[in-house]
């Protein structure tokens, strides 16, 4: 039996988090949730924010999973309590595996992050917690979510938007920058375009999807199970067709979604 993951964030941004984790495991499968009818969440106050966790966690807790993927920095930011509190399963999120990125010859991080991800400085404590000497930059990028979930990537718009956020963080002289919102990982053709080579990007995703590693218990799992590829039910809370139309272009698949509402137990499989 292959183990299910309750993926869920604001839109699309959770996708890089589900590609991470396809990359390097292939024993699972999952439900991704996009909260569709209220992105983007990074300029909404803690307690909506707060509230919505709640309400996310209370229908994923009906839709027969093993463990859920905080796939959203605003929420992990704000509140991860609330999930752990009233998750019935393991939680996993990115905030808290950001230091396996970070090398110790690093001095200086920047972070790009939603405003609210940036104010609450969660990145910065957990770096703190791990290398106290470290300096940690982050910078709020209130445009950036909603011109990704519009398809504006490619604009002049969008490119002066990523240079001025970045402009701060190239004059601290960072050694590398993390990518504090998963909508970001989307956007790393542009920010390799404009950062100096000896900068790293570092994207949480890929720590988070190595500490899956010890949970899918791969030695008891068939083998034939391991070679097939994840079964993935897509849920929205609305606009289902362009939904599909974007996870098309980032992951090569038009996928049916539903459209559910997180007051009802629908798109239980």
């Amino acid at each position: 039996m292959k183990y299910r993951l309750g993926l869920f964030d604001s839109g699309i941004g959770g996708t890089t988090v589900l590609r991470s984790i396809q990359e390097r495991n292939l024993g699972f499968n999952a439900i991704y949730l996009a909260d569709t009818a209220r992105v983007p969440y990074g300029s909404r106050p803690q307690s909506e924010i707060r509230e919505i966790a709640f309400e996310i966690v209370q229908w994923l807790n009906l839709q027969k999973i093993d463990a859920i993927i905080v796939a959203c920095n605003t929420t992990n930011s704000l509140a991860l309590d609330v999930i752990r509190k009233n998750s019935k399963v393991p939680v996993f999120d990115l905030i808290s595996s950001i230091s396996d990125l970070i090398k110790q010859s690093d001095s200086r991080l920047g972070i790009l992050a939603t405003s609210s991800t940036a104010f609450s400085k969660a990145y910065t404590k957990v770096i703190k917690s791990s290398f106290p000497t470290v300096y940690v930059l982050e910078e709020g990028c209130p445009e950036l979510v909603p011109m990704i979930e519009e398809s504006e990537i490619s604009s002049t718009k969008c490119l002066e938007k990523i240079s001025q956020y970045l402009d701060p963080l190239l004059a601290a002289d960072v050694d590398a920058i993390i990518l504090g919102c998963s909508h970001y990982p989307i956007l790393r053709p542009m920010l390799n375009k404009l950062l100096p080579s000896h900068i790293r990007l570092l994207d949480p995703s890929i720590a988070l999807a190595k500490k899956l590693d010890d949970f899918f218990k791969y030695s008891d799992m068939p083998s034939d199970h391991l070679k097939k590829g994840a079964d993935i039910q897509f849920c929205v809370t609305s606009d289902p067709d362009a939904f599909s139309s974007k996870i098309k272009s980032l992951l090569g698949i038009k996928p049916e979604v539903e459209v559910i509402s997180l007051r009802s137990p629908s798109c239980v499989s």
